[in-house]
């Protein structure tokens, strides 16, 4: 090997030694940075949901059933509204702790539902009302919604040994009947739907008509529905 040749070796090395370290290093960086990006998704994640059920807010729901409408399966899109049948009795009866672990329940009842159900989301829109969206076939959806009614009224034990027998109101939209529309105009009928199950003017399961994703709103709310909201950041 000439001397040349010789003298530059140990340089070539030298460089390539140099270089591992460093490009393991980057690696490293790497990682840690796709860390601490995952771990503030999930704080900020956990930030945005409710803290009495872990359910995500309206603006997630919303989200998810534009998506899911955009899928090859859109037509099979429901979107519910239930609402939860005298808290306030049981807020005056038992306490507000009492009132609260109703809404737990509904809310990991509704969590267990959806489990196992990718395009499944749920969340909790106020009070004791709640917002669910699912692909289910039309000849399926109304068994499923009834087996998700009859969970979510099973009775469960206070603290205090006291029973509750929870009732629940559901009104639903299935995006085949309006075709065309959206997130926003599928949960007004949704909501609406729910309403005239719950004032008994129609009887479950109702789902949604043109008429009732139409239906006139106060400030964009449905017309006789309670201004229950989430407080700021539970949802």
């Amino acid at each position: 090997m000439p001397a040349a040749t010789l003298l530059r070796q140990p340089v070539r090395t030298l460089i390539v030694a140099a270089s591992v370290p460093l490009a393991l290093a980057a690696v490293v960086d790497d990682v840690l940075a796709r860390r601490r990006a995952a771990a503030a998704h999930r704080l900020a994640d956990a930030a945005r949901r409710c803290p009495l059920t872990g359910l995500h807010g309206r603006d997630v729901l919303v989200d998810h059933i534009d998506r899911l409408l955009r899928t090859g399966r859109g037509e099979d899109v429901h979107v519910l509204v239930l609402d939860g049948d005298g808290l306030k009795a049981v807020n005056d009866t038992f306490g507000h702790a009492a009132g609260d672990a109703l809404i737990r329940v509904y809310g990991h009842r509704l969590t267990r539902w959806i489990s196992g159900r990718p395009d499944a989301c749920a969340a909790r829109l106020g009070g004791d009302e709640f917002g669910l969206t699912v692909q289910l076939p039309a000849p399926a959806a109304l068994q499923e919604l009834a087996a998700l009614r009859e969970q979510l009224q099973r009775p469960f034990a206070l603290d205090g040994g006291h029973v509750l027998e929870p009732a629940v109101s559901i009104g639903f939209a299935c995006a085949g009947d309006l075709p065309g529309e959206d997130a926003s105009r599928l949960l007004r009928g949704a909501d609406k739907a729910m309403y005239e199950v719950k004032t008994g003017r129609e009887a479950f399961p109702y789902r949604a008509t043109h008429g009732d994703a139409y239906a006139e709103t106060v400030n964009g709310r449905r017309a006789g529905r309670d201004g229950a909201h989430l407080p700021a950041g539970a949802a």
